[in-house]
């Protein structure tokens, strides 16, 4: 469900309903409790109340912060992965340079059909959270394919064989982080404590009386709002694949590897 929705609605669309909707709850929430228990209003419990809020606000936000600065730590990991094999690729097309004409030929069309494969058949898998390892693994290995098959005849070509060979064992390690990295998710544990001390926090919120009632709409909302829009990073951040935050392929049409997108 959380796949289907970040691939499906723009952040913005989801910031309206995931804030605005806890706003609208709380807001109802603390108004009906108030006209349910009048007395709520003096504020006769607001000291137990205060330093129960305070408490309980330290500890989930410990938590909050923990979770979003471990999501965004992992989007950058991502990134960096990303980056690092379609680098790597661009190198050893631009190794290639050096051997003859034939095999840089066999060479760029294995690599053309790998990085298609990748942008095309590999990332919309990698949005809907199954990444299939599969999908490009015999492309891949076309590619180890024509490296073997090729012996280097003079100094200069084996030094850019080896740079290349190195390069492609880089390839594969990324490639596997990279697929790897589309299957996290949040632990289960740590996604009940992220929505389940909303649960917890803001109905507290109710409890803290403000003679107005302006005054008090004004405290609750703005407390489900920030909590509103942590639950939104935790959210969005979870899937590195999936949304309009995800990780982008744009790395494997840049650079070196451009030429393989011009037919």
């Amino acid at each position: 469900m959380s796949l289907w929705l970040l691939n499906h609605f723009s952040t913005t669309t989801l910031a309206v309903v995931t804030v605005g909707g806890t706003v609208v709850l709380a807001v109802a929430g603390s108004v009906l409790l108030r006209r349910r228990y009048p007395s709520l209003a003096e504020g006769e419990h607001n000291d137990m109340v205060g330093v129960t809020l305070g408490m309980f606000g330290a500890i989930y936000g410990i938590i909050l912060a923990f979770v979003i600065v471990t999501l965004w730590t992992q989007l950058e990991s991502t990134q960096t992965i990303v980056a690092t094999e379609a680098t790597d690729m661009a190198l050893i097309a631009r190794d290639a340079a050096a051997f003859p004409p034939d095999v840089r030929a066999r060479l760029d069309t294995a690599l053309s059909a790998y990085v298609h494969g990748v942008v095309e058949d590999q990332w919309p898998l990698m949005r809907e959270g199954r990444p299939s390892h599969g999908a490009t693994a015999s492309r891949f290995q076309t590619v180890f394919e024509v490296l073997q098959a090729y012996e280097p005849k003079t100094a200069r070509e084996e030094v850019f064989y080896e740079e290349a060979v190195s390069h492609l064992n880089d390839v594969a390690s990324q490639r596997r982080a990279r697929l790897t990295m589309a299957e996290q998710e949040l632990p289960p544990l740590l996604q009940a404590l992220a929505f389940g001390g909303a649960l917890v926090l803001i109905p507290l919120t109710f409890l803290y009386g403000m003679r107005k009632l302006r005054i008090q709409i004004l405290f609750v909302a703005s407390v489900a709002a920030l909590i509103g829009f942590s639950l939104l990073l935790v959210f969005v951040l979870d899937r590195p694949f999936a949304g309009e935050l995800s990780v982008s392929p744009a790395p494997y049409r840049e650079g070196a590897l451009a030429q393989y997108w011009t037919e």
